[in-house]
């Protein structure tokens, strides 16, 4: 899996606790004997992959308000012809 990386390679490491199944880390023994390293590779992944996500939600949601805008603004509210006023 090659190591996509958010920050520096030369970025501060902090010591952090994580709680982990006895049988998992068993596990995870046979495939890595970096566990440290391994978890961050893959948590990496993840935040980059949440960040794209976010970016396209944020653009999904633009892409319809200038949509709805833009129907406002040729056609008119929906509710002018139900107005009081």
């Amino acid at each position: 899996m090659p190591r996509t990386s958010i920050t520096t390679t030369a970025s501060r490491k902090r010591p952090v606790n994580l709680t982990l199944s006895e049988s998992l880390v068993t596990d995870l023994k046979s495939y890595t004997s970096n566990l440290s390293a391994t978890a961050e590779e893959l948590l990496t992944a993840y935040v980059v992959e949440q960040k794209k996500a976010r970016t396209s939600r944020q653009q999904q949601a633009d892409q319809t308000v200038a949509c709805w805008n833009a129907l406002h603004a040729d056609v008119g509210s929906f509710a002018d012809e139900h107005s009081t006023l």
